[in-house]
């Protein structure tokens, strides 16, 4: 990395000017993207907890001190793994989100007061927040209707989740009946774990009878709920924390710690150590108590979780797209060891990235023994001066792959050599080059494979991501079938897919004469993949694989479009350079010019379209509905402008789409409503030139209240 570089991404941020904070957002949000890409749909994490939110955090405040730089493709991610395929598919009425991450006093400092500036509160209003450990188990969301227990489901991927109601049931802390005043409708959440103790106990039993064991109390806690036999479950020794709620047509309380409250009154088990905070010092305070007795509690917690204590303020503080903007996790430090690197392993990823991975004798860290590391990108190879042979000290935080944190240069063995990184891909031979950035002059922090669809390993890897559960979701086509399928030749692009049937009747040697396939799988598959004939408009954009372009973003393009003819029609002027094309792609809320380049670019490519026009000549997306909201700005484009003076920026953006609005950053003809404060200037001339509604704050908060 250039010194100049590094030294503009070590600069405060408040001492970054405009074009720095741009060039640095662009770094930022293309570098977590890529971790998103690699954890949530390639299943090959490459960075710590820690690290992976000190970047959403430095983007975050970048943000925050430069407004216009704000976009949803900066950051945006789903949430949790899709669930299995051996259990029955629930959808989540309301979506279990993740929270977003803390780890300094400072951290939880700004975490306060970004919600008092949210809310607009004084430094004497008074602002309670609950404090509770944050238990290491597996998140359940437990439905009751007229007081029967119906559905329990694990969060799965956040919107759905796996059904193991009668493997709840087994658990002594989960009660099967709620007392006759509880709502008719009721989803209440919390997390499943098991204490050291009785993981200890199990593991014992496990070994003396078939040899495995659990590597972690949360490892032995998920597997023992998610069994096909709710025997194996009531035998397992599972507890649960209830702290939260999901679906409920009306809140029996007003504030968090009373609902928590009410659910120990209805027989479920909370966590005793939850309090009730005044300000950012007790928050910390309860912290570091809870830190400190965090070894005699019994079973594992990774963290303290902070809410707002009133629901009315968490109604008006809403959500971001991955998280609550009322909650925050505060995570106790990594957990580190010490160990030799081995090799260093050049691995490919869907979008061609070649991602360094430290090779290490296994070491148990945390509890879990670990082997593999990620070193980041090149540039931290060489920062850190990474060789094979060093031994080196890792760090876990979280589960996902450990990093490598330092090395041990005084232990270097003589002949260690510095590691040379590869220039060209190690699967395809093609070039791996470094992208730069045409603006900034800037390159990409990874180098990648410009082998595109000729690399086997992108090519299986975009075929994975083509059937993964937020794409197509053909039951019975998952890795391991797509692996095999394109190794022997049989599918080779999306297209390939809805074309098998046709060719396997014509060919002489058949699925059928392939081990492990006989009539019913056969059957069974063709159907799956008959059935995704028709699909809705996100997935569909979401499966194409264009970079940056993840469930989210593919969502918002959806809605924004409505139909694939729409959508093409512009992206097609897009790749031609049509700049009013452009203007109404980065006008729509939550796109930026980094999803506008790679739309561009991958319809620019003649083998994308091709590739594109032989899927639809088997497939047919589905224009997209927009959801039913009963409101009167419901399906219209309302762009904010001014200063806004009675509610922020963000919570009136919020309570637009919360009503099925859709929110611009730029006024055009397709825009409905402005609405202006003081200080409004070009965009409002620009809505008068064109007749739009204009409506000042008073009017807005009005017409947003109903009135």
């Amino acid at each position: 990395m250039a010194k100049g570089q590094e030294d503009k991404q070590d600069k405060p941020v408040d001492d970054l000017n405009e074009s720095e904070a741009k060039a640095e957002h662009e770094r930022l949000s293309a570098e977590i993207r890529g971790h998103d890409q690699r954890y949530y749909q390639e299943d090959a994490p490459t960075v710590s907890d820690a690290d992976y939110d000190a970047l959403r955090q430095r983007l975050q405040a970048i943000e925050d001190a430069f407004p216009d730089l704000i976009t949803s493709d900066s950051p945006t991610q789903t949430v949790g793994a899709a669930p299995s395929d051996a259990f029955a598919a629930v959808q989540h009425a309301v979506p279990m989100l993740s929270l977003d991450n803390a780890f300094s006093d400072e951290d939880v400092a700004d975490f306060v007061a970004r919600i008092r500036r949210f809310l607009r509160l004084s430094a004497d209003d008074p602002l309670e927040f609950t404090a509770e450990p944050k238990i290491d188990g597996l998140s359940l969301n437990l439905r009751y209707e007229n007081g029967a227990l119906v559905v329990a489901a694990t969060r799965g991927d956040g919107t759905t989740g796996e059904a193991v109601t009668q493997n709840a049931r087994t658990i002594a802390d989960i009660p099967t009946k709620l007392p006759k005043d509880a709502p008719e409708r009721i989803e209440v959440r919390g997390e499943v774990y098991m204490t050291h103790a009785d993981f200890r106990a199990l593991n014992e039993r496990m070994q003396e009878s078939d040899g495995r064991v659990f590597a972690n109390p949360r490892n032995a806690a998920a597997g023992s709920l998610r069994q096909l036999d709710s025997k194996v479950t009531a035998s397992r020794p599972l507890k649960f924390f209830a702290y939260a709620w999901g679906e409920i047509p009306e809140l029996p309380r007003e504030t968090q710690s009373a609902m928590v409250g009410l659910f120990e009154d209805w027989g479920f088990t909370t966590n005793p150590l939850m309090r009730v905070c005044s300000s950012a010092e007790d928050l910390i305070a309860a912290y570091h108590e809870i830190e400190e007795n965090r070894a005699s509690l019994g079973y594992d917690i990774d963290g303290v979780v902070y809410k707002v204590d009133r629901l009315d303020y968490q109604r008006r503080l809403g959500f971001v797209s991955r998280s609550p903007r009322w909650a925050i996790a505060h995570k106790f430090p990594a957990e580190q060891a010490t160990t030799v690197l081995n090799a260093i392993e050049i691995q490919v990823g869907r979008t061609g990235a070649l991602t360094p991975v430290a090779k290490l004798t296994p070491v148990t860290v945390g509890g879990v023994v670990v082997s593999n590391a990620t070193l980041h990108n090149e540039d931290e190879i060489k920062r850190k001066d990474v060789r094979v042979g060093d031994t080196v000290v890792v760090q876990r935080a979280g589960d996902v792959i450990p990093q490598v944190v330092k090395v041990l240069t005084e232990h270097r063995p003589k002949d260690a050599e510095p590691f040379v990184f590869p220039t060209e891909c190690p699967v395809c031979g093609s070039h791996a080059v470094r992208e730069v950035n045409p603006r900034t002059g800037k390159e990409d922090v990874v180098r990648r494979c410009t082998g595109g669809l000729v690399c086997p390993a992108q090519a299986v890897e975009r075929l994975k991501h083509f059937v993964s559960r937020a794409a197509f979701d053909i039951e019975g086509l998952g890795a391991k079938q797509i692996e095999a399928f394109y190794e022997d030749g049989l599918v080779k692009t999306p297209a390939d897919i809805f074309t098998l049937e046709a060719r396997d009747k014509q060919n002489l040697k058949k699925l059928k004469d392939r081990e492990g396939w006989g009539a019913t799988s056969i059957k069974n598959l063709f159907a799956a993949i008959d059935s995704r004939r028709t699909i809705a408009l996100r997935r569909f954009l979401f499966a194409l694989g264009v970079r940056h372009v993840g469930d989210i973003t593919a969502k918002i393009l959806a809605e924004s479009y409505g139909s694939w003819s729409a959508f093409e029609a512009a992206m097609t002027k897009l790749s031609e350079g049509d700049e009013q094309a452009r203007h109404d792609l980065v006008a729509i809320d939550g796109i930026g010019d980094t999803v506008a380049e790679a739309l561009a670019a991958f319809f620019a490519e003649p083998h994308n379209r091709q590739a594109v026009a032989d899927l639809l000549q088997e497939v047919t997306p589905e224009d997209e509905v927009g959801r039913t909201v009963d409101s009167p700005v419901a399906g219209k484009t309302i762009v904010f402008t001014g200063t806004l003076e009675k509610m922020t920026r963000d919570e009136a953006k919020a309570r637009a789409e919360a009503m099925g609005a859709k929110v611009s950053g730029s006024v055009s003809s397709k825009t409905d409503m402005i609405v202006a404060g003081p200080g409004a200037g070009s965009k409002l001339k620009k809505a008068q030139e064109l007749g739009l509604e204009i409506l000042d704050e008073d009017e807005w908060i009005a017409l947003a209240n109903g009135a």
